[in-house]
């Protein structure tokens, strides 16, 4: 939490873009890190790496980026089927589990 308060700072400081900076533009998938372009006024090891004790074998990758800004981290949403689609069976036996 210290490092995002710094980063939060840099933007207050107008260090960093308010509306394009390393806070706002978070998480950051490892296909957006590893594109052969990038377009971001902060470096792709910032982004990546914001600690200097995090390093590739300790990083967990998202799967996606920030969905909506702040909406979509506010109101999470299930897409998984509903639980009708799942027959008695699946629960004696989870490993076997069959959508129907």
């Amino acid at each position: 939490l210290i490092s995002i308060r710094h980063e939060i700072q840099e933007v207050q400081d107008g260090v960093q873009d308010p509306e394009n900076n390393v806070i706002k533009r978070s998480p950051h998938t490892m296909d957006a890190l590893t594109a052969d372009t990038w377009d971001r006024p902060y470096s792709r090891k910032k982004a990546a790496y914001p600690l200097s004790w995090i390093t590739s074998d300790k990083k967990i990758w998202p799967a996606t980026a920030r969905v909506d800004d702040a909406y979509g981290d506010q109101n999470v949403f299930c897409t998984c089927p509903p639980l009708e689609a799942y027959t008695i069976s699946d629960l004696e036996d989870p490993q076997r589990a069959v959508l129907h």
